[in-house]
């Protein structure tokens, strides 16, 4: 399950540089904004399942 939602967040970090750059091209500072938060979700996706697989192997 952990591995699903890694993949999950690295798959919303790409969209997410995907939709930012496209802002830059295009000039258009909201698709940029919108393409930042959705790394910043896709990171946090990460982080959220690795720490709760250091907990599974902690107990």
């Amino acid at each position: 399950m952990a591995d699903k939602d890694v993949l999950k967040g690295k798959g919303e970090e790409l969209k997410g540089k995907a939709r930012e750059a496209k802002g830059k091209v295009t000039g258009s500072e909201e698709e940029q904004l919108k393409g930042k938060a959705e790394q910043a979700k896709g990171k946090v996706r990460e982080k959220l399942s690795s720490e709760e697989e250091k907990s599974r192997k902690r107990t």
